[in-house]
């Protein structure tokens, strides 16, 4: 398995294999990284549909890129994930998956046409003080502290294994709007580990300047277990692919034979019943290690979402695993001892009339019934106890939507504080007292938010133990490698499998290590793409360097150099390509 970049590796179509007709495939889980490796093993592995097997402990694929609707509740949505155009892995599988929407289109072409007819903004990113945008919404305001963003992409990554993020930045950069911005967007928390931090920072450096405004964001049309997760599952069923739900594998006995490590059995439960498959070197399994969205409870609008720490299937079985050989990583990292600070709830609202819409129009100066962008992202309350923030996304957002009804996805980033308003944790509350909150911090007249949380919407909570693990602290060998050393026909897929400066909690890490393990097991004979290479772009840095600094000149800014050698600096640069670049950054 090898990187590249450019066109000409992106077109070209693999010869097939050696063997493939011998071969067969199972997959653990039919989240995002198990659907994506199976259309891989299809259209770049040749392999054929019916000897692919997905075994999924759920009820329904799509593993935590979810959207249902409850009778009894209403919708819900756990979750959503925040896509752009460099996400190079995901456009590659989904430009082969035809759309359900468009005839004679891939999701790609869909997804394509939606962003370039309807691009994504925001109006309003962060409000305080009872729905009034904060005023100075839009600038990073980090000051002196931008110098130690620059400290922290110039660390290497082996000086951070150990490293939270409040270790490597100081209490003033915590309060500014950069950092709202940036923990709210992603979740990322004090506690949380200095490495993903600075791989977000450069793996997404060329989008500095779209961060206030979410001009950097692409959205699908509807949610996307409706817009990604069911084409690529009927594109999957056409091909013959065999799923079967309700069956949880527990563990997966590898040996290790003349310095090799070969699966040899799968052990699973179905209908109650324990079975165990038989593996040749041909079969090959790829694991979707721990999960985010595993032992999940919902509330109701009259009861809060039961709290569960107890480890589910795909902990257990990362476990099992962990236990053969100390190459396959260490999941108590990741599941075990989460600050009770941490995000758990998120909620999704339904709203039944039209009493609360206007109270979000006037924050996006937009129609929310219009078919096109709402909020752009989320909405952050800055001044919100529990950190609150809130998203409306394009509506319908389901397409079992009524016409006068409106989904918000909700989220409070702390979970051990009180309420502003309601005097509760966010986790110890009914879906009733998070929409009390919530309108309140929209500044809802208080007379009126009682009825309107009773009368004009339902909200269901969802308790999720596990959704911030990716980004506990962890150390190198903490994730196993897609393909560990010496692995014959086993692979990690997924957000907890080690893979080169790519980021987690990102549907382009669950695509890429589903194509890194299929074209390393079958020595497929095409790149995988590289992880987009923009901060080895000096254009990008230097314009970078303009935003973070809330759009400065160079010579306005507070550089660790004395003002002479800089203005010595420029002199030399007049009339040069350098002179050029940075006028183009408008740096000059």
């Amino acid at each position: 398995m090898y990187y590249s970049s450019g066109n000409y590796e992106a077109f070209a179509r693999p010869k097939k294999p050696d063997n493939i007709e011998q071969k067969s495939a199972y997959l653990v889980g039919a989240g995002l990284a198990s659907l994506a490796a199976a259309a891989f093993l299809i259209r770049d592995g040749q392999m054929k549909g019916k000897e692919i097997h997905v075994l999924e402990e759920l009820s329904l694929p799509g593993g935590s890129l979810d959207g249902i609707f409850n009778p009894e509740d209403g919708f819900i949505i756990r979750g959503g994930r925040e896509m752009e155009n460099h996400f190079e892995c995901l456009w590659d599988l989904y430009r082969s998956i035809p759309s359900l929407e468009e005839e004679n289109a891939s999701v790609l072409d869909e997804f394509y046409w939606l962003n370039k007819e309807d691009p994504n903004s925001s109006n309003c990113r962060m409000i305080y003080d009872r729905g009034q945008r904060v005023p100075d919404d839009g600038a990073f305001t980090l000051g002196e502290s931008a110098r130690e963003l620059i400290k922290l992409v110039l660390t290497p990554e082996e000086s951070l294994t150990d490293k939270k993020i409040e270790d490597v930045f100081s209490s003033k950069f915590f309060t500014s709007n950069f950092w709202y911005y940036w923990c709210t967007m992603f979740a990322f928390e004090k506690w949380h580990s200095a490495v993903e931090m600075r791989r977000y920072v450069m793996r997404f450096i060329h989008h500095i300047k779209g961060l206030p405004d979410f001009t950097a964001l692409k959205f699908t049309r509807y949610n996307q277990y409706e817009s990604l997760v069911l084409p690529l599952v009927s594109y999957l069923k056409d091909q013959g692919v065999d799923f079967q739900y309700k069956t949880t594998v527990t563990n997966i006995i590898v040996e290790v034979e003349d310095g090799k490590k070969v699966a040899k059995s799968i052990q699973l439960k179905k209908a109650g019943l324990e079975k165990e498959l038989s593996l040749t070197e041909d079969d090959l399994i790829f694991v979707t290690n721990g999960s985010i969205t595993e032992s999940t409870t919902h509330g109701s609008h009259d009861s809060p979402a039961p709290i569960n720490n107890r480890l589910g299937g795909s902990w257990k079985l990362w476990q099992n695993l962990a236990k053969q050989s100390t190459e396959f990583g260490h999941p108590e990292v990741f599941c075990e001892d989460l600050p009770s600070k941490s995000w758990f709830i998120s909620a999704t609202m339904t709203l039944q009339n039209a009493d609360i819409e206007p109270y979000i129009e006037r924050l996006t100066h937009r129609e929310i019934h219009s078919g096109k962008i709402v909020t752009g992202g989320i909405v952050t309350i800055k001044d919100s106890n529990w950190l609150m923030s809130f998203a409306v996304h394009r509506q319908p957002h389901f397409k079992a939507q009524k016409p006068n009804q409106t989904t918000v996805w909700i989220y409070g980033l702390y979970s051990d504080t009180l309420g502003n308003y309601i005097q509760k944790k966010i986790v110890d509350c009914s879906g009733e007292e998070i929409a009390e909150e919530l309108l309140y911090h929209l500044g809802i007249p208080e007379t009126k938010i009682k009825r309107y949380a009773q009368n004009s919407c339902t909200v269901v909570p969802t308790y999720m133990p596990f959704i911030t693990s990716y980004f506990m602290v962890r150390h190198l060998g903490d994730r196993p490698l897609v393909v560990p050393d010496g692995c014959v026909n086993l692979a990690f897929i997924g957000n907890f499998a080690e893979t080169k400066r790519d980021t987690v909690f990102t549907t382009e890490y669950s695509v890429r290590t589903a194509m890194e393990a299929v074209y390393t097991l079958l020595n497929i004979d095409r790149a995988v793409p590289e992880v987009f290479g923009s901060v080895y772009d000096i254009r990008q840095l230097l314009s970078a360097l303009y935003y973070l600094n809330d759009e400065k000149k160079l010579t306005e800014l507070n550089l660790p150099i004395p003002k002479l050698f800089l203005k010595l600096g420029l002199k030399k640069c007049k009339g040069t390509y350098l002179e050029e670049l940075l006028k183009e950054a408008h740096l000059l």
